[in-house]
Parts: C-alpha cells; structure tokens; sequence
C-alpha cells in the first residue's frame, strides 16, 4: 500500500467515527429539552 491509500483510509475512518459521533449525540436524550427548545423558537412571539 502506497501513502495516499493509508491516508485515504484514516480519512474515511475519522469522517465515519465523526459521523457515528454526531448521530449520537443527536439522538442523546441528555440534549431532548435543549432540542425541543430550538424546535418551538419559530413559534414564539417577541
């Protein structure tokens, strides 16, 4: 395997491990009030 190859793969693994990451923090039911929250800001009169 040349160079490029094993970057490519690091790459790939931490976008992947980023991604997993992300979606659960997401769907953590630690962040649910703060999420639900932003959700009704539209509907809020100044």
């Amino acid at each position: 395997m040349d160079s490029i190859n094993v970057l490519r793969i690091i790459v790939t693994v931490a976008s992947f491990a980023l991604f997993i990451g992300i979606v659960v923090w997401a769907w953590s039911s630690r962040n649910k009030a703060q999420f639900e929250e932003a959700a009704r800001l539209p509907f809020e009169e100044n």
